[in-house]
This record gives structure tokens, C-alpha cells and sequence, in this order.
């Protein structure tokens, strides 16, 4: 019998669910890119049956959007691990500045003698202490800072942007992200024991040799797989990323 993820004391404050699997051999936590929230990654438990996917609520958005924006990355690590208990066996999936959140938060549970997870997979971001090489954004005014996120990731979808409401929600998390990465120091320590699966759009900025580092984040098993795309590679790759995903988890997960 899989044992159930354990969160205290709500399971709607820090981890969202759209399709429970009692069942699922695994748990795949995702956490977002800057700015995003769990919308986008609790439906990918509409295409794994045999993971059951949990997306991870930040602050200041979604059905958190009363709380403050957590800006420091320790404070995050710390008020996730205090409240939710990671039940074995799952893995943790970060996208962007999520996997950099990934990694901190496998760091935690390592450090606080936890059960960590079978697989750390970290998406589109270079390896600390490298990190993304970002302009300082956070301080910015609003329209600035979107002008700077259109530049390096892309446009805004036009019915966004038409949208002042829109755009007033999405900005305040979108800050407190940035700076939650621009005042990230990476503190050195023992690789982790998870085997790293790392995952890149082809047509990313961050390139293959810079991704390769990541490998000395582990003294276990490590790879690279690339997917057709760009900085949000997923979108279009969902299906190729979540079996490449299926996949290392089943050849790993005994391992450890």
C-alpha cells in the first residue's frame, strides 16, 4: 500500500491535487517557474496514471492570494517543510526558477534527517551556484518588469495583457519570485543521494555543458534529456517529458 502524501494542518494551503491515484507506484511534487502557480501542473494528472501529481501553492496566489509573497528562498524551504510531510516514494519536479526550489527543498529534507525524494528532476535552469543570469528586476516598476520577463521568456499572452485586472494579480507574485532568485546565495554542502534527471528545451538559453553540472549535485545516478522547444519546452513536450519522467523514476526508485 503507497502511504498518503501527509500535509498539516490543510492540504489546500501548499500542495494542490485535480486527479487523486491511492493506487499510483509515485507522487511527482511539482513546483512552478516564476510567477506561476499550481494550475498548470495539477493537470498533468490527467496524463500519468502511474504518478499521482501535486502541484505546490505558493503565497500570494491562487487560493493563497491573501497571504504575502514569501522573497527569501530559506523562508520558503523553511514554512513548506514545516507544515507539509513528504511521504516516500515521490519525487520533486521543478520548472525554471521551481527547480532551483526543488533542489533547496531536497537540500532541506537531507539536512533535517528526512525521507527525501526518489528523483529530483529539474527543468530549464542552470546548476547552482550558476543559477539563471538575470538583470536585477524585482525593484522595478510594474510595467517594467513585465517589459524585462516579455524580453528573456517571451511575450504575454495578448488577452493577459488586456486585462489591467489580470495583470494586477499576476505581477505582485511575479516580483516577489524574482527576488526571491536575485538574492539566492548558494551555500555549499554534500551532493545530494537522489539520482537528477535534468530536462531542456533545445532552443533554451541555458546550453547542454552548462546543464551537464548539474551532475555534481549528486553522488547518484544523473541525466540529461533534451525536448524539441524552447525556454517552456513543456507545454508542447508534456507527453515526452512526463514519460521520460515515468521512466527514470522506474529505473531509480529501487536504487535508493
Amino acid at each position: 500500500m503507497v502511504r498518503r502524501l501527509s500535509v498539516n494542518p490543510d492540504p489546500r494551503r501548499w500542495l494542490a491535487c485535480r486527479r487523486r491515484r491511492p493506487d499510483a507506484a509515485f507522487r511527482l511534487i511539482c513546483f512552478p517557474h516564476s510567477g506561476g502557480s499550481s494550475g498548470e501542473y495539477v493537470r498533468w494528472g490527467d496524463f500519468t496514471p502511474d504518478m499521482e501529481v501535486w502541484a505546490v501553492q505558493l503565497p500570494g496566489r491562487g487560493a493563497r492570494l491573501d497571504e504575502p509573497n514569501l522573497t527569501r528562498m530559506d523562508a520558503l524551504v523553511d514554512a513548506l517543510l514545516a507544515e507539509v510531510t513528504f511521504a516516500p516514494p515521490f519525487a520533486l519536479f521543478g520548472h525554471s526558477k521551481g527547480a532551483l526550489v526543488a533542489y533547496e527543498v531536497a537540500r532541506g529534507l537531507r539536512d533535517r534527517r528526512r525521507v527525501g525524494p526518489s528523483l529530483l528532476v529539474a527543468s530549464a535552469y542552470r546548476p547552482p551556484p550558476r543559477g539563471r543570469r538575470l538583470q536585477r528586476v524585482s525593484q522595478l516598476s510594474d510595467e517594467d518588469l513585465l517589459a524585462a520577463v516579455e524580453q528573456t521568456y517571451g511575450t504575454l499572452p495578448a488577452e493577459i495583457r488586456a486585462e489591467p485586472e489580470l495583470v494586477a494579480l499576476m505581477v505582485p507574485p511575479l516580483r516577489a519570485d524574482f527576488e526571491v532568485l536575485e538574492t539566492y546565495t548558494h551555500v555549499a554542502g554534500e551532493p545530494l543521494d537522489c539520482p537528477i534527471l535534468v530536462a531542456a528545451g533545445a532552443d533554451d538559453e541555458v546550453k547542454p555543458a552548462e546543464l551537464d553540472e548539474w551532475r555534481l549535485a549528486t553522488r547518484a545516478a544523473f541525466e540529461l534529456a533534451t525536448f524539441p522547444g524552447g525556454h517552456f519546452y513543456l507545454r508542447d513536450q508534456r507527453d515526452a517529458l512526463l514519460q521520460r519522467i515515468a521512466d527514470a523514476l522506474r529505473r531509480h526508485a529501487g536504487a535508493r
